[in-house]
This record gives structure tokens, sequence and C-alpha cells, in this order.
């Protein structure tokens, strides 16, 4: 079955109205009358989808896209494809988060449970979907149109949010906050996690920070487990993803965007940030960190306190801040503490 979303959207809207409404310069052209529906990032974005450029990383995604019309600085416009409208502005963030507020009103707030309670003062909707052999222990909260597996356990005090799917074997620790996210099955979320909340998503500028709405998903393979007090953001487009069989520890930061890949192991206080891609079998051990838009190949294997600033290739062993191959940052240190003996004696 596929899944329905978590916002209302507005539109289709021509280009030329998006132009207008969204302060941005557009050419005369007959491109002006196509229908723009929806908005998505470069790589998955569609004819009928708007996205946007403002990072050079990305230069040979905008070279790609199939996107129906684009927002951008003028200087990149040559770069995006002769298929693609190109809406220029000198913030093309700003520009954009604008256009996700057009397209999604209700974005710039998550939601919990629902718009509507049970009309008997209940805590699980009559609209929700949930197996016959689920248990829901005292205090849990089922919001409206939520699905949940069989033999699942939704213990004292969760909340499986709005249209929330939840698959079977799953156990949602006391305390947790499941929203805009879908879990697979044999899914373990320990004590007081959060998942499925806001982004940390500004366009900022020297006028103020203007909140971009995140109007993605949280999607969590089979046999998953997030450690307690962890905290995974729901996309602000596209989707934040945990493979299959990923352990993630607690008091561990998953930001928005983030792809994780199958298998791997993360360990407490550890941070990922916005638009970082993981492979598979990726090792990160405590209070590491890796940065945003950063990609880690599989099999890398990050030390304790070690922070990951630039693509790191398949197999990795990196240690130090900023990561460095682990050879090279053991080397260091022990050249360190040779000289602090010599300053000794």
């Amino acid at each position: 079955m596929t899944h329905p979303g978590f916002f209302d959207k507005s539109g289709p809207y021509t280009v030329a109205k998006l132009a207008e409404l969204l302060e941005v310069s557009v050419a005369a052209s007959s491109q002006n009358d196509k229908l723009i529906s929806g908005v998505r990032p470069l790589r998955e974005a569609g004819p009928d989808d708007l996205s946007f450029f403002d990072n050079r990383k990305y230069v040979s995604q905008l070279a790609a896209t199939a996107a129906g019309a684009c927002i951008l600085d003028e200087r990149d416009a040559e770069r995006a494809p002769a298929s693609t409208v190109t809406l220029t502005n000198a913030a093309p963030y700003e520009a954009f988060a604008r256009a996700v507020r057009l397209f999604y009103p209700s974005g710039h707030r998550s939601k919990g449970a629902g718009s509507d309670a049970p009309t008997d003062g209940g805590l699980v909707h009559p609209t929700a979907n949930i197996a016959a052999s689920v248990t829901i222990e005292p205090g849990a909260v089922v919001g409206r149109e939520a699905s949940i597996g069989a033999n699942t356990t939704v213990a004292a005090g969760a909340l499986v949010g709005y249209r929330v799917v939840v698959g079977e074997d799953c156990f949602v620790g006391p305390g947790v906050k499941l929203m805009h996210a879908i879990l697979g099955n044999g899914v373990i979320i320990h004590s007081n996690a959060a998942i499925g909340q806001d982004g940390f998503g500004f366009a900022m500028s020297a006028t103020g920070h203007a909140k971009v709405p995140q109007v993605g998903r949280v999607l969590i393979g089979d046999n998953v487990e997030i450690g307690a007090n962890s905290t995974v953001d729901r996309g602000s487009l596209a989707d934040t993803a945990i493979g299959e069989g990923t352990k993630i520890d607690n008091l561990v930061q998953i930001a928005h965007n983030v792809r994780i890949g199958k298998h791997c192991v993360i360990v407490a206080q550890s941070g990922i940030a916005g638009s970082a891609e993981l492979g598979d079998f990726v090792v990160m051990g405590a209070q590491s960190g890796v940065l945003g838009h950063v990609v880690v190949g599989s099999g890398t294997q990050i030390a304790g306190l070690a922070h990951v600033t630039k693509d790191a290739p398949a197999g990795a062993r990196l240690g130090g801040s900023p990561a460095r191959p682990f050879k090279e940052w053991a080397r260091e240190l022990a050249a360190i503490k040779l000289l602090g003996r010599r300053g000794g004696s």
C-alpha cells in the first residue's frame, strides 16, 4: 500500500505564477505555462517538480536533474539542463524556503497524534489500524490513521503519531515519540527516543533566519535498534533513512536527510549532520561525528572522538579531529607523547 504522506499539499502552479509568488526571475518563454506540482531534491525531482541549487558539491546533480524548474543563482543558470526552467534569485535557498511553505502550508508544524482526538476520551484513535496481537500499555497514544503490525508492543507513555507505520514484532519503548515515520519489522526503539521531529532547517540571512518546513519522512529498515534518548530528524524534502540491521546506541543525533546503510554501528553521543551519507557496515565510535553532506564509504571505521569532515572511501580507518587515516593519527599521537616526555626531562 502506498503511504498517503504526512502533509497536505497545495498547487499545482504555473512557472510564471511561481516566479511571482516566490519573488524570483524567469525569462519569458513558452515554458512559463508549465505546471509545477511539487518540490523535490535535485536527484529525485521529476518534470513536474521544482528543485533548487546553492551548494557546488551538487553541481553534477544539477547537470543531471530531471526537475521541471530549479531555483538558483543567475551565475549557475547555464549549468542546468535545457529541459529545466531556471528561476533565478540571489538567495536561492531563501526563495526555495518560500516555495516549500507555498506547497506545504502546514509543513512548519509537526503532526503529533492528529488534529482530532477520540470522542470517547481514549488514547487510541478509532481510525488506527492495529493488529489483534498488538500490546498497547497504559498511557500510550496511537494517533489518527496510524498502523501497527502483529506482535508489536507500544510501551507506557509512548506516542505513535498521525499516519505513522510500525511493522510487526517491534518494540516501542516507554516515552518514545514516533512522528512522520515508517518502521519495518523487528525494530526496537528504546526509552524516550524521539523520531521524526523537525530537522534543523533555516534559511539564514542578515535580517533573520526563516524556518524551512521539513516535509520529509523517517524510514527505518527491518531489525534496526535505536537507543534511549536518541533523536532522528525527519527529512526536509528527501527522507532520513536508516538501513536494515543498523544498531544505534543511546544519545545519538541523526539530522535531516541523513542516509545510513545496512548493519552500521553508531555508538553513544555520536552525531551525523544533515544530508550526510553512510554506506553499509560503517562503525562510529563514541562521541564521533560526520559533517553535513559528507559521504562515508561502506566498511569505514571511525574512532571515538573523531570527526569526519570530508568524503571517506570504502574501508577507511579514521581517527582524530579532523579525521585522517588511523595510522597517521596514531603516529601523530605517539610523536606528541614523545615530545611531552622530552620537555619534562
